[in-house]
């Protein structure tokens, strides 16, 4: 019994395992590519990620394959490992079914067991360039005899820097080969390449609209760096994805937003170049048994991610060009599915959302998060009320007279960690080792003792070895001496007086120091 991909000229083995797996009918690129790449003619092919560009270069290789012939007959370069797993994934689900072999090589993984593997020489190699290259020094992979030769994502080995090393590649192969080049973009460099190293190749363009637009509902959200994250929360909240796949330009700022979603009770990983491979695959694989409902990426890591069911992409950090937005986006409403694209937008990114919106042809709803009430910055307040006193202190109103003495820094608060000491006029030091926020979410000033309150302002003359004002309370702390006694520091009467030259005394003869003046009348008359 024939059926569409039978029609197309796909052997009759390679229909059926496709039917078990629930493929039945072919996309518009696999049925524009797959009868001329059978006839083994070179191809350009641009098409949106989710089209099926995998089985469109896959199927016509299994079928054209020698498998009697023991040694590697094609070669599919991509730029990243994720996205070498999931093709070799994909070819494995046939090869069987036409006696073929294949294998990935990608860097992360034991350079030592790639080699045993090579030895037998797979059929198909799925690799990246760079551990493509590194065996190809060591003499593990001979590529002088491939019949065909894929450059799957080609624009994105272009942003990687990869394009020196691809040229490499592929004046070690044969000139007598089929070349296919499928990418989601076409920038001239990658052109200039497919046709510098292809022979009359036959261009395929698969319009992008009809995935990009249609089966995606796209809006911007209009934030500020610092609401962006009360933003997310709140539309994640709001909509519960089942999947969701989340962007961030840099591998830190995908780290410290994978921490927050973990502490507002997400189930969600990250995935960035600085993990093991180890690590990469057990998070992908995670997502894929849906047993991660958050992913938190960074463009490279997550490119060519295929999983079934992504049904919200959220771009934290607007991406760079439209290029980079159709891709990331184009993790959702895949395989005729629909899907959802947010993007936050802040005011610095407005000409990045207008070059993406000319990108696509098409302007993106802009609006604020209903209902989101973002709190003010902690201690505002408090700040305000500092910057009244310093004024104050300025113009001789005695307002506040030793330095640094009775403020809350609000800096320790809003850090979460460690309190700020309250030091009053007696030149204690009451100090707590955190905040009292105890990392509730809510910051609380701490209350004013009475002594601090009731300071006394006295005019301050200015020392010429301390211009800075900084308290002799302050620099005892730093200097590890512990603080005095108030009924041995200050007083009216003679004797409290006297008690302050004998201390002083005492201390200097032991090398330590005090704040007080020594007078040698007062402390000959106490020494007995």
């Amino acid at each position: 019994m024939t059926n569409a991909f039978n029609q197309l000229g796909v052997a009759e083995q390679l229909a059926e395992q496709l039917k078990l797996q629930g493929i039945t009918e072919p996309t518009p690129i696999q049925k524009t590519a797959i009868p001329d790449l059978l006839n083994g003619i070179d191809m350009i092919a641009q098409a949106q990620t989710g089209t099926g560009k995998t089985l469109a270069f896959t199927l016509p290789i299994l079928q054209l394959i020698r498998p009697d012939k023991d040694h590697v007959q094609a070669l599919i370069l991509t730029p990243t490992r994720e996205l070498a797993i999931q093709i070799t994934t994909e070819v494995k689900k046939l090869a069987s079914s036409v006696g073929s072999t294949v294998l990935a090589c990608y860097g992360g993984q034991d350079v030592a067991a790639q080699v045993k593997r090579l030895k037998n020489a797979p059929h198909i190699i799925v690799a990246t360039p760079g551990r493509l290259m590194d065996h190809m020094r060591r003499g593990s992979i001979n590529i002088g005899k491939i019949s065909h030769l894929v450059l799957d994502e080609a624009d994105q080995m272009l942003h990687m820097g990869f394009l020196p090393e691809v040229e490499s590649i592929i004046m070690q192969t044969p000139k007598a080969r089929q070349t296919m080049l499928f990418s989601a973009t076409m920038p001239e460099a990658i052109r200039k390449l497919a046709v510098q190293y292809s022979k009359n190749p036959i261009n395929v363009h698969i319009k992008s609209e009809r995935v990009t637009l249609d089966n995606i509902k796209q809006r911007a959200i209009e934030t500020t760096d610092r609401e962006k994250q009360a933003a997310l929360l709140h539309l994640l909240q709001t909509a519960s994805p089942f999947l969701a796949v989340i962007f961030c330009r840099t591998k830190l700022r995908a780290k410290k937003l994978t921490e927050a979603l973990q502490d507002a009770g997400y189930n969600a990983d990250e995935l960035h170049g600085d993990l093991t491979q180890a690590k990469r695959e057990q998070v992908m694989k995670k997502f894929r048994d849906m047993k991660l409902q958050i992913l938190v990426a960074t463009d490279v890591a997550a490119r060519g991610l295929d999983v079934e069911g992504v049904s919200h992409v959220y771009n934290y950090d607007i991406p760079l060009d439209a290029e980079s937005y159709i891709h990331r986006i184009g993790r959702t409403g895949r395989a005729g599915h629909t899907g959802t694209a947010i993007t936050f937008v802040t005011q610095h990114d407005r000409l990045k959302l207008e070059a993406i919106e000319r990108g696509i042809s098409a302007r993106l709803p802009l609006r604020r998060v209903d209902g989101l009430e973002v709190s003010p910055r902690p201690y505002s307040d408090e700040r305000s009320g500092t910057r009244d006193r310093d004024r104050n202190r300025k113009s001789g109103s005695g307002y506040e007279s030793r330095g640094r003495n009775n403020r809350n820094d609000s800096r320790g608060f809003n850090k979460g960690g460690k309190g700020s000491s309250e030091r009053g006029g007696n030149g204690s030091s009451e100090r707590s080792g955190k905040g009292s926020s105890e990392r509730s979410g809510k910051v609380f000033p701490r209350p004013i003792s009475a002594s601090a309150s009731s300071e006394s302002s006295k005019p301050k003359s200015k020392d010429k070895s301390n211009p800075w004002g900084i308290s002799k309370a302050d620099l005892d702390l730093a200097q590890g001496i512990k603080p005095r006694d108030r009924s041995k520091s200050y007083g009216s009467s003679r004797t409290n007086s006297s008690s302050r030259g004998e201390n002083s005394s005492s201390n200097h003869s032991s090398g330590g120091r005090s704040g007080g003046r020594s007078s040698s009348r007062n402390s000959g008359t106490r020494r007995k």
